[in-house]
Order: C-alpha cells, then structure tokens, then sequence
C-alpha cells in the first residue's frame, strides 16, 4: 500500500507534533512536492544543522514506502502519489531519506557516509505527528535539525506560515 512501510520501527528517536490549517489533501500533496523538489538539491551543511565538518555539501534523496520499498520521488511518482492522495487523503506516510555527505576538498567533493532515517507522517484532523528513525549513518544531522528542515522547506513553499509545531518531545 502505497505511503505505509510494513517494516517501520515501533521505538523513534524523535516526535514532533504540528497543526496545521489546511485539507489533508492539500497538506499532502504540498508534502510531496516539497520533496520532490528537494530531492538531490546540494545544501551547505551549515543550513541544515551546525556545522560538524568543514566545507561540507549536503544532498538528500527521499523516497516514499509502498509495503516493503520505497519508491523515489521523482517527477512521475510525485504526480501519481499526488493522483492517489487526490481520490483519497493517506492516513500515514512513511519516507526514506537517505542523506549524502561530502566534503569539499578543493575543486573535488569527496563522499563522506550517508545517513539514513525513516520518516513516519501520521494525519489526524489539523494535526500531524512526524516520527523520525535514525537507522545508520554518523548522524551529521540530528533528528531535531533534519525535522525541523523539512517542515521549514515546507511552509516556505507556501504563501502563508501552514505548519506550527505544538508540542515538541
């Protein structure tokens, strides 16, 4: 089932709650295009998070779960999970997100190890709950920066200020 990864772990290293103004639907299908636009953008580290290596560039890579996979957000699957979520809002949506490092070094970026965190989304009325697993990786982003990030690009996106954290745990 597109949206719910069988396999997501029961125990999180971070929850974040949000409330929110708009239809399911619409928060959704923005959720998604902000990913897909920022899938494979290169970042300064210090944008994300304080800085814990040097001259370090960034690049995320998210995919959204069916089942036991993900399937990368790409142009053609963003506009079909936005397709989906037109007949019928998701209840849960489960992403990986795989986070590329590398340091610069002169003119040549040499790849430092990846992170790698599991993303639950779970939409009640007018709120959510954002779940973050930190699966592996050296963990140059916390969990708190990469959230906090991620719900940045999304309201910047939009005209108006949509997600407001309520209770941070």
């Amino acid at each position: 089932m597109l949206g719910t990864y069988a396999a997501f772990p029961q125990q999180t290293h971070k929850t974040v709650q949000y409330a929110f103004s708009v239809s399911n639907r619409k928060l959704q299908q923005n959720l998604l295009q902000t990913f897909q636009q920022i899938n494979c953008e290169k970042f300064l580290l210090e944008d994300i998070a304080p800085p814990s290596t040097p001259r370090c560039t960034v690049v995320l890579e998210l995919g959204i779960a069916e089942d036991r996979d993900f399937r990368y957000l790409d142009t053609e699957e963003t506009n079909e999970a936005k397709k989906i979520i037109q007949k019928s809002p998701l209840q849960v949506m489960d992403f990986l997100c795989i986070i590329r490092y590398y340091r610069m070094q002169g003119e040549t970026a040499l790849p430092l190890r990846f992170d790698y965190y599991l993303i639950r989304i779970t939409f009640s009325d007018k709120t959510l709950e954002t779940q973050l697993f930190h699966e592996r990786g050296p963990r140059h982003i916390s969990p708190e920066d990469l959230v906090d990030f991620i719900f940045r690009k999304i309201n910047e996106s939009l005209s108006k200020r949509l997600l407001k954290p309520f209770d941070d745990s």
